[in-house]
């Protein structure tokens, strides 16, 4: 009976799974409501006429988030990559989707054992972070997941190329206009601000080259810049491609997919034998 109770908990918490038609629905609303409203809370009108409807739903939200993070950390036995039940559930505490549910709840609890109001006013804008857990339920925010893992190593090439440009070109322009605007490249730290928006070519305008050489350093980063930050645009678009096709080519290989029309079949229809286009018919 426990095993049975727990296998459907499992099911209702495991998004996708028939049992979480109403779960799945009722947590994301509760997730985009929880977003809302830390950002209303900082319009100070609002949240000092509505401060205790913002705590009480702030208790609201967090009770229910930790009573589903106990839950699945109880459940987390049923998914094979958990099953011991002393090393599975440590696996699953340090996995990436149980600490986002960790930190979820973490920013309400912390204040208890470091009561210093300074850091509870930090800590409240981590509450924000309670939006990474629609990364469970949005298919939007996984494929994106999915493209990052892919193209990780060459993203991480991409930021290291992107450093050590910063570097070379926040030196050089620190050298070329240090005599002419002391106060605005005073260092080579304070050069890379310069770096950081010419490379992305936002260009603020509060600290600009006045010298020829600096003219003609910038001009050269502008340059590459253009180029670079395109680089990683063009690889999210082919992840994004692939990983697209990769989850097309699965569901083919499933039978969710017709084979005339390309079409996804509902997955009530799968089994059901009848055609699904006209090319179908015809077949």
């Amino acid at each position: 009976m426990k095993q049975s109770l727990k296998k459907r908990i499992f099911g209702i918490l495991e998004p996708g799974d028939e049992d979480s038609k109403y779960f799945d629905p009722f947590i994301m609303s509760l997730i985009v409501l929880n977003v809302v409203a830390v950002v209303l809370e900082t319009v100070q009108w609002l949240y000092v006429r509505y401060a205790p409807l913002f705590h009480a739903f702030d208790v609201f939200s967090v009770a229910v988030f930790t009573v589903e993070y106990l839950l699945r950390l109880w459940t987390s036995t049923e998914d094979p990559k958990y099953g011991s039940s002393v090393r599975g559930r440590l696996r699953f505490i340090v996995s990436p989707m149980a600490l986002v549910d960790l930190f979820a709840v973490l920013p309400f609890y912390l204040p208890f054992i470091v009561p210093e109001l300074r850091f509870v006013r930090a800590v409240r804008l981590f509450r924000l972070f309670r939006v990474m857990k629609l990364a469970r339920y949005s298919d939007s925010l996984q494929t994106f997941i999915d493209v990052l893992r892919l193209k990780k190593d060459e993203l991480g090439l991409i930021f290291f190329t992107i450093m050590i440009l910063l570097i070379i070109s926040s030196s050089l322009m620190y050298e070329a206009e240090h005599e002419a605007q002391p106060d605005a490249f005073s260092s080579i730290p304070a050069a890379m601000w310069w770096g950081i928006v010419t490379l992305a070519t936002v260009g603020y305008g509060d600290m600009f080259p006045v010298t020829p050489l600096g003219k003609l350093i910038g001009s050269v980063v502008v340059i590459l810049g253009i180029g670079l930050f395109a680089l990683p645009t063009g690889m999210l678009a082919s992840g994004f491609a692939e990983v697209v096709q990769a989850r097309k080519d699965a569901k083919e290989r499933a039978g969710m997919v017709c084979p005339h029309c390309g079409r996804v079949i509902d997955e009530k229809l799968v089994y059901a034998v009848r055609p699904v286009c006209e090319e179908g018919l015809k077949k």
